[in-house]
């Protein structure tokens, strides 16, 4: 029974250590995914008015019901939009199938992060509870674990970024999708017009960067935590050993 529970205690230790990056990354994926501002912006810095040939207060209304669709339960999104004058639908078919695949992969991120969200709350809670100071010192190395590991994680895809990114998101776009809707057409497609491939790789840029400082937060408590924890043990010790009269 003990030697299962040791198991069981190891294999939730582990489970932390992958959640916490995990954590980070796709809670910042879903921060821009649901922003309306970072839309926006980027609709202004890649002159999708120009693009696309419509308006841009029409373009911001399209990003809002983009966000809302990734929300409700909608299987199809539609979008009318005014262009040149008349009102036409915003996405051709190929682009209406491809946000539906959009749409899987970003609800797929939004449970993985309510589940990586609600471990490492439960795990944290339960050190707490249960909590005596070697667990609190193993927390903290567990956090540090966490970051270490979502460090490397992210200095790998940073290095595919630097070296090609656009070679590292064909890849993705390969591995995340099982047919080939992604591969639109810059001339005609307004989708890709609205977001071209410099959105995306500043909104890559732009998560890598936010979970770099979450893992710097992380690490500056985890690590706080452990030299203080260490200065007391150092006092306990001195006090042990000057007797009680001292």
């Amino acid at each position: 029974m003990a030697t299962g529970m040791r198991v069981l205690a190891k294999v939730a230790a582990a489970c932390f250590v992958v959640a916490l990056p995990v954590l980070f990354v796709t809670s910042n994926v879903r921060i821009l995914a649901s922003d309306a501002g970072f839309y926006e912006s980027g609709l202004r810095k890649h002159d999708a008015d120009r693009a696309t040939g419509i308006a841009l207060a029409e373009l911001d209304r399209s990003a809002q019901e983009i966000i809302e669709y990734f929300e409700n339960d909608a299987e199809t999104l539609r979008i009318v939009v005014s262009e040149n004058g008349q009102e036409a639908p915003l996405f051709n078919a190929r682009e209406v199938e491809h946000m539906r695949d959009v749409k899987s992969l970003v609800r797929l991120v939004y449970r993985v992060n309510e589940i990586s969200l609600a471990f490492v709350l439960a795990y944290v809670t339960g050190v707490f509870l249960w909590a005596r100071e070697r667990p609190l010192r193993e927390l903290a190395w567990l956090a540090l674990g966490g970051v270490g590991a979502g460090v490397v994680a992210l200095g790998a895809v940073g290095a595919l970024a630097i070296t090609g990114f656009d070679s590292a998101w064909t890849q993705f776009h390969e591995l995340a999708f099982s047919n080939d809707l992604w591969q639109l057409d810059p001339d005609t497609d307004h989708l890709i017009q609205m977001f071209p491939e410099k959105f995306w790789e500043e909104a890559t840029l732009t998560v890598g960067v936010m979970a770099i400082a979450e893992a710097v937060a992380t690490a500056a408590l985890a690590t706080g935590y452990l030299l203080i924890a260490r200065q007391q043990g150092g006092d306990d010790r001195e006090r042990a050993r000057a007797g009680p009269g001292s």
